[in-house]
């Protein structure tokens, strides 16, 4: 979609108009240095913006913030928190991020991944502590940004994402049960087999209106005209296509929850309504000893954030030919995470819903993330007292429509396709992550994609015996010569591939060959625990009077070797640079005599 893209600028005159945009744009420019470790990417869309691309980014932005207003409703209610949290979170966060981030269209605010977390964590630990775990959260964001290791986070194996990605899917659709069903359970617990006792409990408490408006507020999604073409339909009907099928939803249900007073809960009657203005800063009590109690909760929102901002940028990337800047992402949701709660707001990143509606309709910068929240803010001065009527069940259906599209279901159907070790760490990730938490499903994950890597590494190392081949004018090798060849990588995990070598009781060394070469010109990688077991073989063959010989070690392995203090210890001349040398430096060691090593 490269039509998405800006122009570059050019030399040419600036179209009458532009002068008052392209002025404030210098001066932004001016503010931070082309090198600047901190340098938002507006100010690069800024080079060549124009009209043109401020219309697209209106409309865009208007179009998404219609789609943000009630997943942001809907996030918050799920969370455990009031709804406002909901929208003052896309508001605020929504406008920094855009501001401040590394990306050119993504949009940012409350994200659906957060719900079981957010929920989680107020549960055990309360409101003020989950504003705190996110501020905390948000400054650990910005140092990863400013240490500029947001490319780390792309190490994390697909595997991972897929199977918490899916279990949180799994657990939002599980807590939407309640007022899908309109069921009288006065406290949800975020423990996946007490939610499912609380709903086996509680079903006698069904309400028939409340799962009729859920089960209509997920049918006019679903049936809601998708295009924005209509080829050959009225120009109404396209405007009216143009809808987010959630606010078509959403309006219908409020609409008939009020003129047939259905018996259902909306967020009146749950919250009082929503309050018409946005609230006042304030900075939460906290102790040292509160923050060394939610270490785990902040280290938990930050890495989400993390993985899920960058995700984002990563498919907006695709979706516009572009490339972000991952530690500009990171400090901008660092930032927003740090402001957000103080007007009581919930964790913040990017959205990949969002973002796809965002580029579709056109956007081409970060305008039109700012427009979107600028409209959320008009909506809440001038209309929160219509959300009063909005029911549950309508919002439960919208939940239950943004899971079923979180999850990547077909993965578990492709399972059979994938090595073990693929199959072994998305499920491991899965269940974990539905059963205990997030945090335990990451670390696990990563454990066993670090233990699966290893082992992969580990099969690809071999330890080969090579021919002996004659040294000159035709004469065969010296007796008492072993050659043997190494390929792939010598560390902690394959150093049992030199077992045969190193351990007297073995073939290798019990035949006792005075002179040992190793080739290692297939060699990629050598660590320290590598450099000590070429060590204790080469002090093995000295203490019977023979000598290890190392022959074309690449780049890496040859660096450490040195700064080891191997070649010194083995001596200079046995580090040679290819097998015919080491051929000739043994043939040299034998005809000096015994104890050739010593």
């Amino acid at each position: 979609m490269s039509a998405d893209r800006p122009a570059e600028p050019s030399g040419r005159r600036a179209p009458a108009g532009q002068s008052s945009l392209h002025r404030w744009r210098d001066r932004l420019s001016a503010l931070l240095p082309a090198t600047a470790p901190f340098r938002p990417r507006l100010l690069e869309c800024l080079k060549s913006y124009d009209r043109e691309h401020f219309a697209r980014d209106v409309g865009a932005g208007l179009t998404v913030g219609f789609v943000a207003l009630p997943l942001a409703l809907a996030f918050a209610i799920a969370s455990g928190l009031k709804p406002e949290a909901g929208l003052f979170t896309a508001i605020i966060a929504g406008f920094l991020i855009a501001v401040l981030g590394g990306t050119r269209v993504s949009i940012s605010g409350p994200a659906g991944a957060f719900i079981v977390i957010v929920f989680g964590i107020v549960e055990r630990y309360g409101l003020a502590n989950l504003l705190i775990a996110t501020m905390l959260a948000g400054v650990l964001l910005f140092v990863m940004g400013w240490l500029r290791i947001g490319r780390l986070i792309r190490f994390i194996p697909v595997a991972i994402v897929i199977g918490f990605t899916n279990g949180i899917a799994v657990l939002i659709i599980l807590s939407q049960l309640k007022d899908a069903f309109g069921l009288r359970i006065e406290k949800m617990s975020a423990d996946f087999f007490t939610q499912i006792g609380s709903i086996a409990a509680h079903l006698h408490t069904f309400n028939p209106y409340a799962f009729a408006i859920c089960a209509g507020a997920l049918a006019l999604i679903l049936l809601w005209p998708k295009s924005y073409a209509l080829h050959g339909a009225p120009r109404w009907k396209k405007w009216v296509a143009r809808v987010p099928g959630p606010v078509i939803a959403l309006a219908v249900a409020t609409v008939a929850v009020s003129l047939l007073q259905l018996p259902v809960e909306t967020i009146g009657s749950r919250f009082g309504g929503i309050p018409q203005s946005l609230p006042s800063v304030a900075l939460p009590d906290f102790s040292w000893t509160t923050v060394k109690q939610l270490l785990l909760p902040t280290v938990t929102i930050a890495l989400l954030v993390a993985i899920e901002s960058l995700l984002c940028a990563r498919v907006t990337d695709n979706m516009i030919d572009d490339r972000h800047d991952p530690n500009q992402e990171l400090m901008a949701a660092g930032i927003a995470n740090v402001v957000t709660p103080l007007f009581g707001g919930m964790p913040a990143t990017g959205t990949i819903a969002r973002t796809v509606t965002n580029v579709k309709s056109g956007a081409s910068s970060p305008i039109s993330g700012i427009v979107h929240a600028l409209l959320l803010l008009a909506v809440v001065l001038a209309a929160a007292p219509l959300a009063e009527n909005i029911p549950l069940a309508a919002l439960s259906g919208i939940l239950l429509f943004v899971a079923w599209n979180m999850g990547e279901w077909r993965e578990f159907a492709r399972l059979r396709n994938f090595a073990l070790t693929y199959r072994s760490t998305l499920l491991a990730t899965f269940f974990l992550t539905v059963v205990f938490d997030l945090t335990v499903a990451v670390e696990v994950g990563l454990i066993l994609s670090c233990l699966f890597f290893i082992y992969r590494i580990t099969t690809l190392t071999q330890l080969a015996p090579l021919a002996l081949a004659p040294v000159q004018d035709g004469q065969a090798p010296p007796a008492g010569v072993q050659a043997w060849k190494l390929t792939g990588a010598l560390f902690f995990g394959s150093i049992g591939k030199l077992e045969e070598l190193t351990d007297p009781a073995r073939s290798a060394v019990s035949r006792a060959p005075i002179v040992l070469i190793l080739e290692l010109s297939s060699m990629l990688a050598l660590d320290t625990t590598g450099v000590e077991t070429l060590d204790v073989l080469r002090r093995q063959l000295a203490r019977r009077g023979g000598a290890l010989l190392v022959a074309g070690a690449r780049e890496q392995p040859l660096s450490l070797l040195r700064r080891s203090g191997f070649v010194d210890r083995a001596g200079e001349s046995n580090v040679v640079a290819d097998l015919d040398q080491a051929w000739r430096r043994a043939a040299a060691l034998l005809e000096a005599g015994p104890a050739v090593g010593a």
